[in-house]
């Protein structure tokens, strides 16, 4: 059974920094690609960023470049998102994600996942 465990989101000020991490178990990590979702309020939940921990290929929606980072754990079954200069639209539940059909991050980044953790609240207070 596939499962996702996140951490590491609470409240932070404008313009600080976050990591989350997700620990997985369930499935073979090398195969699949992880990543993190996010559902901010009025919005569908979307793709942040994505990595394949075979070969460390990440995908980054354009929400996320150049403020958030994905990386993998030694174990290859932990993920991380380091998000900087958070903003408070940056607000909301971000999941963590799997799907058992996709081993690129660009496929389970653009597409809807069958996996999903219970998520981790961000607020970002203005």
């Amino acid at each position: 059974e596939v499962q996702l465990v996140e951490s590491g989101g609470g409240l932070v000020q404008i313009g600080g920094s976050l990591r989350l991490s997700c620990i997985a178990s369930g499935f073979t990590f090398d195969e699949f690609a992880l990543g993190w979702f996010r559902q901010v309020p009025g919005k569908e939940r979307e793709g942040v960023a994505c990595i394949n921990s075979l070969d460390g290929t990440t995908y980054y929606a354009a929400i996320a470049k150049g403020r958030f980072a994905i990386s993998s754990g030694h174990t290859k079954n932990v993920v991380y998102l380091k998000m900087d200069d958070l903003r408070p639209e940056d607000s909301g539940i971000y999941y963590c994600a799997t799907d058992l059909g996709h081993s690129s991050s660009y496929a389970l980044c653009t597409r809807r996942p069958t996996e999903w953790g219970q998520g981790t609240l961000v607020t970002v207070s203005s």
